[in-house]
């Protein structure tokens, strides 16, 4: 199975593009959150009009899975907690979104959403309770857009910018892999890397870069090998390796 991994596209229609191109060659593509940008010119509802087309042209060729990221959060719910109602609207054209999740014979994928207060962050403390129950034999992958707290690869060159409450789930239930996005600057800079391991768990965050191709994760799961490619160049590691 090969699954592939961008994030923090924020808008940038060229890289949508592509990622629209490439769909097609794998089984599986992950948009591990931030699909908007706060900071744009573009009206937050003209932005979620074209992300909702994209979605569409992309899940016309393959499976997808479209997470919320910090930016993606457009409105409030009952506890006035903000959260991305507007990827619901792509989940009922088939695109698996947050609290829900991805099952083959192969993989068992959970999609969290970016929680913003205590009453999201137990619903997704008990979708992990929930999914863990439900994967079996099969490999657990998280798509959770922040990166764990400490890692490599949530390091920005002068912080770590992650998420302690994920460490602790890591730990608490130990996941085959975790793909994250959030902090741009991990796989480019010093101490920083987009791939890591914590306990059994390997954790991977693509990056963002400028240009038409956004940087990106290959997984080849039968094969146990994650591929990085990026302006900074290619690098591939085994699983075992890491």
């Amino acid at each position: 199975m090969r699954i592939l991994l961008v994030a923090d596209l924020h808008y940038t229609l060229r890289q949508l593009d592509w990622v629209v191109a490439a769909a097609a060659d794998y089984d599986l593509v992950v948009l591990a959150g931030d699909h908007l940008y706060i900071a744009s010119i573009v009206e937050p509802d003209a932005q979620i009009t074209v992300m909702l087309e994209y979605f569409s042209r992309i899940a016309a060729k393959t499976a997808v899975i479209a997470s919320s990221g910090n930016h993606d959060l457009n409105a409030r719910d009952e506890y006035q907690e903000r959260y991305a109602r507007w990827l619901g609207r792509a989940g009922d054209s088939g695109i698996v979104v947050d609290g829900s999740h991805f099952a083959n014979d192969e993989v068992f994928v959970t999609v969290c959403p970016w929680w913003d207060g205590p009453h999201a962050r137990d619903a997704v403390d008990r979708q992990l309770r929930d999914d863990a129950a439900a994967v079996g034999e099969r490999q657990w992958i998280w798509v959770y857009h922040g990166p764990p707290a400490d890692s490599p690869t949530s390091w920005t060159g002068r912080r770590h910018y992650g998420d302690d409450d994920l460490v602790a789930w890591i730990g608490a239930h130990h996941p085959d892999i975790v793909l994250c996005g959030h902090v741009h600057e991990s796989p480019f800079v010093t101490d920083g890397a987009w791939i890591d391991r914590i306990g059994s768990t390997l954790v991977m965050n693509a990056g963002r870069q400028i240009g038409s191709v956004p940087a990106h994760i290959e997984l080849d799961i039968d094969a146990g090998v994650a591929r990085w490619s990026s302006i900074a160049g290619n690098e591939e590691r085994a699983f075992s390796a890491v």
